[in-house]
Order: C-alpha cells, then sequence, then structure tokens
C-alpha cells in the first residue's frame, strides 16, 4: 500500500525568497536521487510567514528517508539547506520534519463506500 506523507518544517522568514530561488532549480542529481530513491508526487509548499509543507507518496517512507541518507548528494543538499530552517539544531532538515498524520483521502472513502452500497440492478 503506498503511503501518503505530508511534514511541515519552519523556514526563516528573512530566507524566503532565497529558499524560493534555490527550489526553482534544485540540482539535477539531487532530482534523480530523490526519483531513485522512491519520493514520487513529491511537492514542497510554503507560506508567507514560513510555513513549509511538504507532500510526497512512496512505497515505505521510512525505506525513502533511509536511502536518500546515504546519498552523498542529500548530505550536501542538507547542509545547504539547514541555515535556511529555524528549530532544526544541529539536524539535517530532512531529519526534522514534523509528520503530520493522514486523518482523510477521498478516494479511500469513496472505494470503501461503493464496496458497501448493494449493487443496483
Amino acid at each position: 500500500m503506498r503511503q501518503r506523507v505530508c511534514f511541515t518544517l519552519q523556514v526563516r522568514r528573512d530566507r524566503l525568497d532565497e529558499y524560493r530561488r534555490r527550489h526553482a532549480a534544485v540540482w539535477p542529481e539531487m532530482l534523480r536521487a530523490l526519483a531513485e530513491t522512491g519520493w514520487e508526487n513529491y511537492s514542497l509548499f510554503l507560506s508567507e510567514d514560513g510555513l513549509l509543507i511538504g507532500y510526497l507518496e512512496t512505497e515505505d517512507f521510512d525505506a525513502a528517508r533511509r536511502a536518500m541518507a546515504e546519498r552523498e548528494v542529500n548530505a550536501r543538499w542538507q547542509a545547504e539547506m539547514a541555515p535556511f530552517f529555524e528549530n532544526i539544531g544541529a539536524s539535517a532538515a530532512d531529519e526534522s520534519f514534523n509528520v503530520i498524520p493522514e486523518v482523510f483521502h477521498l478516494e479511500d472513502q469513496l472505494a470503501a463506500a461503493e464496496l458497501k452500497e448493494p449493487a443496483h440492478e
């Protein structure tokens, strides 16, 4: 079963423009590493107050994170991005995700409802 993962981080307000610029042109090697390690349908959303919301789909989130941790490009990217975030201490941003549990998914509930409905003749 595919996992849908949502997480938050806090970007420093004085770094918002630079954060956007960096993500407008992510290194091709980093993009390939994410794709190769199972980070699918991955998006980031950034509000004006610095709230960063990430969303991805994967077969196994823990495995995808471990696989990225083994990539040298990820270590370089995380080191460059660390100064953009608040409250991560010495950790890399990808080790500081505040994962938010999913409470609703339309397609899952539709599929469950269709199983319960009697067939119409």
